[in-house]
């Protein structure tokens, strides 16, 4: 298959404001592309669209209500005449038990991270499909290694792998091209954040090294670079996580023997850590998720180097 050029298309990112979704703009629009930036964060969104300049348009939106996001698919066509590719990024990390987790943050990660992919991917579709473009769905490695206290995550990024799948296969007589990303640990806000909570510090000792050591936020980007140009229907980062995907019928049950197996005093005390009555986590950034003593605040985020500020 060739390249798929961008230059001169427009490319549609929701959560554009930080890491993932900024980088992925930034590199983008480097190679020519226009770039719609969707997200929460306008003051975010609005730096980075003055940063990149005319061909960069920043959009308010939330992926949980679909009356926003098709005013930004509008607007986004009458700015640019179309969409060709988009990347449905946005989405939320929010730790804690089954049990004990506040029922409202396990609802809101599965509102965000699956339904938002829903909501976004039916916004964009008839534009991608007139024009035989892209579509790329934002998944994680925790759509096929299940870890604890992730529950709601790993459920949510589950269903974005599925749905990616059903999706390419009913759009496959269109023309238009379907992909889902899959990464491990990133170099971004929400890992970070998530990383800095104590509950979470005591599960990566039972992590194998290579897998709990965040990969550069470049090595996400250019997968998705490639992933775009070729119009990919899996991308993953970092490199180990094609190998996992290719295993994974062994490698979830192996990952809870080894953890039932060895790991039974820090599995009790991260969940005690993530209980709100007994434990130690810190209170969460409400947009993000993770632990807020790890996010980047947006009044700093003009000051802040882009490595530095990342979802």
């Amino acid at each position: 298959m060739g390249s798929y050029d961008v230059n001169g298309r427009t490319v549609f990112i929701t959560g554009a404001a930080r890491g993932i979704g900024a980088e992925s703009a930034r590199r983008l629009h480097a190679k020519g592309a226009n770039v719609a930036l969707v997200g929460l964060e306008p003051e975010r969104l609005e730096a980075l669209a003055a940063e990149l300049g005319d061909r960069a348009f920043a959009v308010e939106a939330d992926t949980t209500d679909v009356a926003a996001l098709d005013r930004a698919v509008a607007a986004v066509v009458e700015r640019f005449g179309g969409i060709d590719v988009a990347i449905a990024n946005a989405g939320i990390q929010r730790s804690g038990t089954v049990l004990t987790g506040d029922p409202d943050a396990i609802e809101r990660t599965i509102e965000v991270n699956l339904l938002g992919v829903w909501r976004t991917d039916r916004a964009v579709l008839p534009h991608i499909i007139e024009r035989k473009g892209y579509l790329l769905n934002i998944a994680s490695l925790s759509a096929i290694s299940h870890a604890p206290l992730m529950s709601a995550y790993t459920a949510s990024k589950a269903g974005v792998e599925a749905f990616t799948d059903a999706l390419r296969i009913e759009t496959s007589p269109t023309g238009a091209k379907i992909g889902c990303a899959y990464f491990g640990f990133i170099d971004t806000d929400i890992v970070r954040g998530s990383f800095a909570q104590p509950s979470a510090q005591r599960m990566r000792g039972l992590m194998p090294g290579f897998v709990a050591k965040p990969a550069p936020l470049s090595q996400a980007i250019d997968a998705i670079e490639k992933g775009v140009e070729r119009r990919s229907a899996r991308v993953w980062a970092p490199r180990f996580v094609g190998p996992l995907m290719a295993i994974r019928g062994i490698a979830q049950p192996l990952t809870e023997w080894q953890m039932m197996r060895f790991g039974r005093k820090d599995i009790a005390e991260a969940v005690r850590l993530a209980d709100p009555k007994t434990g130690a986590d810190r209170p969460e950034d409400p947009l993000l998720g993770a632990s807020s003593l790890a996010v980047t605040p947006p009044e700093d985020a003009a000051a802040t180097a882009p490595e530095a500020a990342q979802v």
